[in-house]
């Protein structure tokens, strides 16, 4: 699945994202409305993750869907 794919379908997507990123709030899932560099800012923030590692989790996640 591509990000546009994603992006596109945010609202169905969240539920999946908060059973990998528990600690990510409806409240943050809402505000990054499918943007991708905002998920991974808010996924640094939340886990003290480096760039690098957030992407690479990030298309982990994607190719698992």
């Amino acid at each position: 699945m591509n990000w546009d794919r994603i992006e596109g379908n945010w609202k169905q997507m969240t539920g999946k994202m908060k059973e990998k990123w528990g600690q990510l709030t409806d409240d943050d899932l809402t505000n990054i409305a499918g943007k991708r560099e905002q998920l991974e800012g808010k996924l640094q923030e939340r886990y003290g993750l480096g760039k690098d590692q957030v992407k690479k989790d990030i298309d982990d996640f994607i190719a698992g869907i």
